[in-house]
C-alpha cells in the first residue's frame, strides 16, 4: 500500500516544497546524464559516507578529502527512479501542510535540520560503512514527524497496490505503521548497512524523532490554523 494524498486543505502556496521537488529532480536528471563510473564517484564525493569521517585512513586511500558538505548535499542525491519518485511523492503529500504552518524560510531550515540529524544518526549507527547514504528521506522523515503531531487526525488516502482500491486511514495510524517498520528493520539487524543493504533505516528514525520533538520553534504563530480540527 502506498499513500496517494492527504485531506488537509492548504492555506498558502507551498513554493519551497515545489522548489525542493524540482531541485531534487533536476540534480537526479543531471546524474543520469553521467557515465556510470562518473556518477558513482560523484555519489561517493557528495553522498554521506560514514567511514569518511570515522576511518581517515580508508578515506585517504579512497581519495575522499575532509569535507562536511555531504551532510547537506547527500539530501539532494538519489540512487534511482523509484528512490526519487517515492521520496518526492512523500514530500509532496506531507511537505506542503508543514510549510503551510511554518512559512517557506522556516520550513526549509526545518527540512535541512532534520536531514542533518538523520545523517548524524546514520553516522553514529554505522560508523564504518563505506556505502554512500543518499536521498531526501531524512528530511522528509522529519516532516512526517511534525505531521504526526500537527495533523494526527488527517486522513491519508492509501492506494492498495495493483488494485483499484483506495482507503482512508488516520495519519497517526499510517505514520505509526511507518515508524514500526523502521524499528523492525533496525531491531532485527536489517538496518545495518552492508554490501546488499544501503537503506538508512537509522537515519529515517533519527529524522522522524527530530521532526516530532523539535518542530514547535519553527512554527509561525500568525499562520492560519485551518487544520486545527486534525490535531490532538
Amino acid at each position: 500500500m502506498i499513500p496517494f494524498r492527504d485531506t488537509v486543505p492548504l492555506q498558502y502556496t507551498p513554493w519551497v516544497t515545489w522548489t525542493l521537488i524540482l531541485v531534487n529532480t533536476l540534480i537526479f536528471l543531471a546524474g543520469q546524464a553521467m557515465d556510470p563510473d562518473h556518477l558513482r564517484s560523484f555519489q561517493y564525493l557528495h553522498g554521506l559516507v560514514p567511514a569518511r569521517f570515522t576511518y581517515p585512513e580508508w578515506a585517504a586511500m579512497a581519495g575522499l578529502p575532509v569535507d562536511y558538505t555531504p551532510f547537506v548535499t547527500s539530501m539532494f542525491l538519489h540512487g534511482g527512479w523509484l528512490h526519487l519518485i517515492f521520496n518526492m511523492w512523500l514530500l509532496w503529500i506531507f511537505g506542503d501542510n508543514i510549510e503551510d504552518r511554518m512559512g517557506g524560510v522556516r520550513f526549509l531550515a526545518f527540512y535541512l535540520f532534520c536531514g542533518l540529524i538523520a545523517g548524524l544518526t546514520q553516522l553514529y549507527a554505522n560508523p564504518l560503512s563505506t556505502i554512500p547514504t543518499i536521498g531526501a528521506s531524512g528530511g522528509i522523515a522529519g516532516i512526517m514527524g511534525a505531521y504526526f503531531f500537527l495533523f494526527p487526525y488527517a486522513r491519508i488516502v492509501i492506494w492498495v497496490l495493483f488494485l483499484p482500491i483506495f482507503l482512508e486511514v488516520p495519519a497517526i495510524a499510517f505514520l505509526g505503521i511507518w515508524v514500526i517498520v523502521q524499528l523492525f528493520k533496525v531491531t532485527t539487524g536489517m538496518g545495518a548497512v552492508s554490501g546488499g543493504n544501503d537503506v538508512a533505516w537509522f537515519g529515517h528514525l533519527g529524522g522522524f524523532l527530530a521532526g516530532m520533538f523539535l518542530y514547535r520553534p519553527f512554527l509561525l504563530r500568525e499562520r492560519s490554523r485551518g487544520g486545527d480540527k486534525y490535531r490532538f
